[in-house]
């Protein structure tokens, strides 16, 4: 008779998190925390007029996505998702990956950067605003944050299969 294995949660709560910050949470069953992030996430969201600038934005009215965007508040959009983000995912993983904080803390920051940057930063000619270009540098976010992942993992496996003492 064939054992039933449970799947791995982890890429659900990651999914579920990318939807809302705080489902997530909800999937891992650490309610409390996913309800902080939701609430958190609606203050953010109502503040800065992100779902506004999302549908001036798809409705390819760029420069009035800017005009409504409060980027002081949006500012604070990417750490939190992301953090409820990478938050979700390590706690359905038993054990935690090493150093996979890293493509979703880089991801944050780019994101951050990119929104800073998004009111006047034209790509090929083309502005994106504050809701398409903070979503493009998500890319050399998680890029950047898996290659230092990667070489930090690699640097740990050679110290360890050489047993060389650190310096």
């Amino acid at each position: 008779m064939e054992k039933f294995v449970q799947p791995r949660r982890n890429y659900e709560a990651l999914l579920w998190s990318i939807a809302l910050p705080g489902f997530g949470q909800f999937i891992n069953k650490k309610y409390f925390k996913g309800l902080l992030l939701i609430f958190l996430e609606f203050v953010v969201n109502v503040m800065s007029h992100f779902n506004y600038a999302i549908l001036q934005s798809f409705n390819g009215n760029i420069i009035g996505a800017i005009e409504v965007t409060n980027y002081q508040w949006l500012m604070f959009y990417p750490c939190l998702y992301f953090f409820a983000i990478w938050d979700a995912y390590r706690d359905a993983n038993d054990p935690p990956e090493s150093y996979i904080y890293l493509p979703f803390a880089f991801s944050a920051y780019f994101v951050t950067v990119g929104l800073m940057y998004s009111a006047r930063l034209k790509v090929f000619g083309i502005l994106f605003g504050p809701v398409f270009l903070p979503m493009l540098f998500v890319i050399p976010g998680l890029t950047v944050g898996f290659l230092i992942r990667k070489i930090i993992l690699n640097v740990k496996s050679k110290h360890e299969l050489t047993g060389a003492d650190g310096i």
